[in-house]
């Protein structure tokens, strides 16, 4: 038997059919592989190269990790100039400034410089940083642009230390992905090789930002790479580590949030904790929805996109006027919270501000991190929820602190489905294990909860959504690794007789004949029933008014 370009196929008999057995028809299988690599019409598949990745990821950690601290250092210096007037890189709670109703004012400087920024820069600056990234792994082959690793930190630096009530994880997530991508272009590497390497920039500057190794890892699997290999964990755990040890050594060690020891009063808080999980549930999904309707009244204003930054600003300003602990990243806070410093009100009118604060500026296409104020709006939610049950119920003594870190974790961890994430991520923030079974519990039953009202979507992909893309939500493997051919063939081939006329068939195909119009390709066979060649529907069509048994086979 021979092939199309007439040489003979190996293993086969001269004049052989090609389905005389399984010899033959492997070794026309092999022949078909072995002609279609020497020409050059299949490329053989690339080898993940392990080594040279995971030293590529050990710069990439290195790179995040300062890239964090000169970040963090930016935010303290605006900070310091808008807020204080003085010249300090010194991290500073804008919620102290003393200028009265000036603080209306400064937040809009910020959402100015920003929107010239999106509109002449690049709009990748906008949102929150991790859509942006998850973006880039599913249509742009894992590449991000240059200037969007420049002007993300600048951007997301200007806005929150113009008062924006942002974190400064999402835009670090996003450079760090975007040096670890830039990395991959220059060397070189396949699309599945720079994939790993964003992932490892977008787990570095998590695990720099924070001081949170495992849940950098984690986050990165959970919302970027949807696989957990070696291949991919290694140069994660390389890249996280060094990432952590550069925060470690610039910023000083111990957990991100000082907590005094917290009553989380298992079992007998557990009821209290299974209300929780509903509850935070139901926020989870609340807060997202409500996040992509501001979105949407943006887009109808009847002004250009470079004007929204600074009329969101000016939302902003106003609450921040009359509620300052809404400014800035509000770590401060946060931990007052934890630590039950604030009495329920302050709670309640914390975590309704910081919450419309943030819709509002946000949803104005601003640049910043969502992390953190809702870990702050989560956490007064948890505390209130703690300190109205304990009106309710005396008897349960339930600790304030403890339902903040738990709900803080669970409403995040529902609102982006990255639920093992923030139970790992809240623990690591304060180093208290016992926190760990009720953020279990609490947070699997708020991502049950989220999941019946949002299956198919979530706040980190729901703008990816929207423009058409199919988004992860679960681990999913390479069909085509797992599927054999007999689970897949037709066991009824479409069958031609040789004497056919070919006018026939094309007349038989042009009415949609169900005998042979399901399949591309046709068994011509004769009398017998034995199969004398194939041939596809194109070739006939060409075949003139010949029968079906004159046409070429070889």
């Amino acid at each position: 038997m021979t092939g199309g370009d007439g040489r003979e196929m190996p293993g086969a008999q001269p004049g052989a059919s090609s389905t005389n057995g399984d010899s033959n028809g492997a070794a026309a299988a092999e022949w078909v592989g072995r002609s279609l690599l020497a020409e050059g019409a299949v490329a053989p598949p690339a080898q993940f190269r392990m080594v040279l990745v995971s030293f590529l990821a050990a710069g990439i950690g290195l790179v995040a990790g300062f890239i964090a601290y000169l970040l963090y250092r930016l935010i303290g210096f605006l900070t310091n100039v808008f807020f204080f007037h003085r010249m300090s890189a010194d991290f500073a709670s804008a919620r102290l400034n003393h200028l009265g109703p000036w603080v209306i004012v400064t937040p809009v400087i910020g959402g100015l410089i920003v929107g010239v920024m999106a509109k002449y820069g690049t709009p990748k600056i906008r949102g929150h940083g991790i859509p942006e990234a998850m973006e880039a792994v599913l249509v742009n082959r894992s590449r991000i642009e240059p200037r969007v690793a420049m002007l993300k930190p600048i951007s997301a630096g200007i806005a929150i230390g113009t008062g924006g009530p942002f974190g400064a994880e999402g835009p670090i997530i996003q450079t760090g992905g975007a040096v670890g991508s830039l990395v991959g272009q220059i060397v070189h590497t396949t699309a599945v090789e720079r994939k790993v390497l964003l992932a490892c920039g977008a787990a570095a500057g998590m695990s720099a930002t924070f001081n949170t190794p495992i849940a950098g890892v984690i986050l990165a699997i959970e919302l970027l790479l949807f696989e957990f290999k070696s291949r991919s964990f290694i140069p994660l755990v390389v890249a996280s580590t060094l990432a952590t040890a550069v925060h470690l050594q610039l910023l000083g060690s111990g957990p991100m949030f000082q907590v005094a020891p917290l009553d989380f009063g298992i079992p007998r808080a557990l009821p209290f904790y299974l209300l929780l999980g509903g509850i935070c549930g139901l926020a989870a999904v609340g807060f997202s929805k409500a996040l992509y309707w501001m979105e949407d009244q943006f887009e109808k204003l009847p002004v250009d996109q470079l004007w929204w930054p600074a009329i969101g600003a000016l939302g902003l300003g106003i609450i921040g006027y009359f509620v300052p602990r809404v400014l800035g990243v509000g770590y401060d806070t946060i931990s007052d919270i934890l630590n039950a410093r604030l009495g329920l009100e302050v709670l309640l009118i914390v975590m309704v501000a910081k919450a419309v604060a943030l819709l509002v500026s946000l949803g104005s296409g601003t640049s910043g991190g969502l992390l953190a104020p809702m870990f702050m709006s989560s956490a007064a939610f948890g505390g209130g929820c703690a300190m109205l049950m304990d009106r309710v119920f005396p008897a349960a003594n339930l600790a304030p602190g403890a339902f903040a870190l738990v709900a803080m974790g669970a409403v995040f961890g529902a609102a982006s489905r990255a639920t093992f994430t923030f139970i790992i991520f809240a623990f690591e923030i304060t180093r208290d294990y016992n926190s760990v079974l009720p953020l279990m519990l609490v947070s699997v039953i708020a991502d049950g909860v989220a999941m019946l009202f949002m299956p198919s979507s979530s706040i980190m992909t729901e703008k990816l959504a929207r423009r058409g893309l199919r988004i992860h939500h679960d681990y999913e493997t390479d069909v085509l690794t797992h599927v054999t051919v007999s689970e897949t063939m037709d066991h009824e081939a479409p069958l031609v007789a040789a004497d056919m006329r070919v006018g026939e068939l094309a007349e038989r195909i042009a009415r949609r004949d169900p005998e042979v119009s399901r399949h591309q390709g046709m068994l011509v066979v004769d009398g017998a029933r034995t199969s004398r060649c194939h041939h596809s529907r194109r070739h006939f069509a060409s075949a003139g008014q010949r029968s079906c048994g004159d046409n070429d086979c070889t």
